[in-house]
């Protein structure tokens, strides 16, 4: 499949460079069911990074939840999928792969994560094609944010972002949690739609971020966490939301920055069986996944989410 267009951005641009992002797959060999198809996770991620790996892109980009809670061998299976991906692999933390209070198992520290999936350190900046990547630590460690599912980048990780911002050459950064502009979309329709809905832990404190963002030129943050596509604009940054590969509706994007913009695709990974499969059983787990899977449907028919051109 190749899916609809998502959107296109007038900026980045850059001389030709493509990378793919990759959201949220929470690969589980030990679980099943839930909303997640956790059965089906580590089948839906293999299938995103092998058709990836017929698209000639640049590297590949995951704002994270990369195993179902940080277990050990949930990264095992992580990185034997990521052994057969023929291009470089950058990811930041989600909230499920740092450590959290009632853990029954040690999960993956961060500088591990760091060393395994970023640069070393968080954030990080790497250059992919013309395009330098910053990456964010929003989801914290196992000394910070380990008793809540939200997210938080505090003064220090600010400064250090400006510092790696400054001087970039056409920056694009991949964090976990949402901006205001997309969190938002999700209150409304608890609002007007699904009053039930659980709200899901958002990211404290975004205005200091999203400043520092706008001020090094970074126009634009491909985010995960809600599980679904969309698009929203925040202090002068838009925020790209990528959908998950796990449920519904199991895509990842296609990114191609030139010098007229950055052009996005949803590309699905399941077929249409899995797709229609996805959509029944998480539109009846819960009242937060129906409400979920109702605002990403109604993105995807709405597609394009933004076109600046």
């Amino acid at each position: 499949m190749t899916g609809p267009a998502f959107g296109r951005l007038d900026r980045p641009t850059a001389d030709a460079t493509r990378f793919a992002v990759v959201a949220d797959p929470h690969v589980s060999t030990r679980a099943e069911g839930t909303s997640k198809l956790f059965e089906h996770t580590r089948d839906h991620f293999e299938a995103a990074l092998e058709d990836i790996s017929d698209r000639n892109v640049d590297a590949v980009l995951s704002p994270g939840d990369l195993t179902k809670d940080g277990e050990p061998w949930n990264y095992e299976a992580v990185d034997d999928a990521l052994d057969r991906l023929d291009a470089p692999f950058y990811a930041v933390p989600g909230n499920h792969d740092v450590a959290k209070d009632g853990d029954d198992h040690d999960a993956l520290a961060v500088t591990e994560f760091a060393d395994r999936y970023g640069a070393g350190e968080f954030p990080y900046r790497v250059r992919v094609g013309d395009v330098d990547v910053v990456g964010v630590n929003t989801a914290g460690t196992a000394d910070r944010l380990f008793g809540t599912h939200g997210g938080r980048v505090d003064a220090a990780q600010r400064d250090r972002v400006a510092e790696l911002l400054d001087g970039a050459r056409n920056p694009v950064v991949v964090a976990h949690h949402n901006l205001p502009a997309v969190s938002d979309q999700l209150d409304r329709h608890r609002e007007a739609v699904e009053p039930e809905m659980t709200a899901v832990p958002g990211l404290r404190d975004p205005g200091p971020f999203a400043e520092t963002l706008a001020a090094g030129g970074a126009s634009v943050v491909f985010t995960g966490h809600y599980h679904l596509p969309a698009f929203g604009e925040y202090r002068d940054v838009r925020e790209v939301a990528t959908p998950t590969t796990c449920s519904f509706p199991q895509s990842y994007l296609l990114c191609d920055v030139t010098d007229e913009g950055l052009a996005i695709r949803l590309v699905p990974v399941a077929d249409d069986v899995g797709l229609e499969t996805a959509h029944a059983k998480r539109a009846t787990d819960s009242v937060t996944a129906r409400g979920l899977t109702t605002i990403a449907s109604a993105r995807l028919a709405a597609m394009p989410l933004v076109d600046e051109h």
